[in-house]
């Protein structure tokens, strides 16, 4: 009798682990799903998807993105964003979108109290400016306040932006 018990127990025990293997592990999204899951990113997920560039941010990395809302993209002369999601304008597109990415993971920790030039994956380079001071009370990016920061991803991390960095 205890030997029956035993091999219930034992077979018990057996699907508890199959079950287990069999669920999905719990994972920290990319990049591109962080961005695609908030409203405030559809614009610049319509934007990645246009310039083909949805596949590369959701690979290994690291990167660090920084991110403009709807709100910046919106602060655009009229008519600008239309534009750039036109086929025809793609180049241009994935020049702006590779200026807002920086290889490699870069924490709001590694910024604040510091003033440095990082190259971006286009590129060019962005000032960025973690000195406080009476006209500046959190990271700038060139022009643009870091509203949010540290928003971290499986492949990096992502900074919000409250304006689109031209290059």
């Amino acid at each position: 009798m205890q030997r029956r018990s035993l091999l219930k127990s034992m077979a018990a025990i057996g699907a508890l682990g199959t079950i287990a293997a069999c669920a999905p592990a719990n994972t920290t999204p990319n990049i591109v799903e962080i961005a695609a899951g908030n409203p405030d990113f559809s614009t610049l997920v319509a934007a990645l998807q246009a310039a083909g560039l949805v596949e590369t941010l959701s690979g290994p990395g690291p990167f660090t993105v920084f991110a403009p809302t709807n709100a910046a993209f919106a602060a655009l002369p009229a008519g600008t964003v239309d534009t750039l999601l036109l086929p025809e304008n793609r180049d241009q597109l994935v020049s702006i979108l590779t200026y807002h990415v920086v290889p490699g993971q870069i924490t709001s920790d590694q910024l604040i109290g510091t003033r440095q030039s990082v190259t971006t994956v286009q590129g060019g380079t962005l000032d960025v400016n973690g000195i406080q001071s009476k006209a500046n009370s959190g990271v700038r990016v060139n022009d643009a306040n870091v509203i949010s920061a540290d928003i971290i991803a499986s492949n990096g991390v992502i900074h919000v932006i409250d304006g689109v960095l031209l290059p």
